[in-house]
């Protein structure tokens, strides 16, 4: 089935980032000629999205905003030139798709379900969504996308996917570690030990079902964590939905898993995307 909509989370300090993180909103650390997050956004608008639920910071001014938005006075200045490739590249987002902005309070509840809860609620969502971090992206120039990966891998409306890659054991032991039976996920060992390691990671791409985002609901609304106690993972009611029946499948994909959260994988996404761009 088609999937239209999706959220994407670029709220936060970026504090692994720290000092450039200051002044540049971490999402739109350039790689390339584009902001980290724009890589997402292009995927899934190519598999259908419309609808883009972006959560950002309460600080303003919002870079990431102003990135989607036209710029008036440089379209005038292209159109005056003539220049038509630069004004085609100017324009960042399509006609017909519409970016929804949600205010999150950095210092408020943190981790990977607030965002999608505070959207669901917000816009009562009750159907299939896409849910991307902002930070990182798959790189798969010219083969199947992370998006057509997971619709692919995804038999039924009621079933969400997780997408699976195959890295270096050292990043596995930084991922989610899948344990999967009959083609369905049955565990997910975040920071797993040596011994705990599959071969198979999970990476911040879903597609999450009606029944899970309603999960991800109930578990941010009924835990009171302290500010510096625990994180709202998604990932625990990802196991909550798995041990109640849900069906949560793993979509494999062969691109290469980019991450700028941290300065050495920026790095390294640079040298990846520039390398095949020349």
């Amino acid at each position: 089935m088609a999937i239209t909509k999706a959220i994407i989370p670029v709220a936060g300090w970026g504090t692994r980032r720290l000092p450039i993180t200051k002044i540049i909103e971490k999402s739109m650390l350039p790689v390339g000629n584009r902001p980290l997050v724009d890589y997402s956004v292009q995927e899934l608008i190519s598999a259908g999205v419309k609808d883009i639920y972006m959560v950002i910071s309460n600080v303003e001014p919002c870079q990431v905003r102003e990135f989607y938005k036209d710029n008036l006075a440089l379209n005038l200045y292209l159109e005056a030139r003539g220049k038509d490739d630069r004004l085609k590249l100017a324009k960042t987002l399509p006609d017909g798709v519409k970016i929804h902005y949600v205010s999150q309070d950095p210092s408020a509840k943190y981790g990977t379900a607030v965002p999608v809860a505070m959207v669901v609620e917000e816009y009562g969502i009750d159907e299939p969504v896409f849910v991307y971090m902002g930070d990182d992206f798959i790189w798969n120039p010219g083969g199947e996308s992370a998006a057509e990966s997971l619709l692919k891998a995804q038999k039924s409306p009621d079933e969400s996917v997780l997408l699976g890659v195959t890295r270096p054991e050292s990043a596995l032991l930084n991922g989610g570690a899948l344990t999967i039976e009959n083609e369905r996920v049955t565990k997910i060992t975040e920071k797993p030990r040596p011994e705990e390691v599959t071969g198979l990671a999970s990476v911040s791409k879903y597609i999450i079902s009606p029944a899970l985002l309603k999960e991800i609901v109930e578990y941010v609304n009924t835990h009171d964590f302290g500010p510096t106690d625990q994180e709202y993972m998604i990932t625990d009611p990802f196991e909550t939905f798995i041990e109640k029946g849900g069906i949560m499948r793993a979509a494999k994909t062969e691109g290469e898993y980019l991450d700028g959260g941290s300065l050495e994988g920026w790095v390294h996404a640079n040298n990846v995307v520039c390398g095949t761009l020349k």
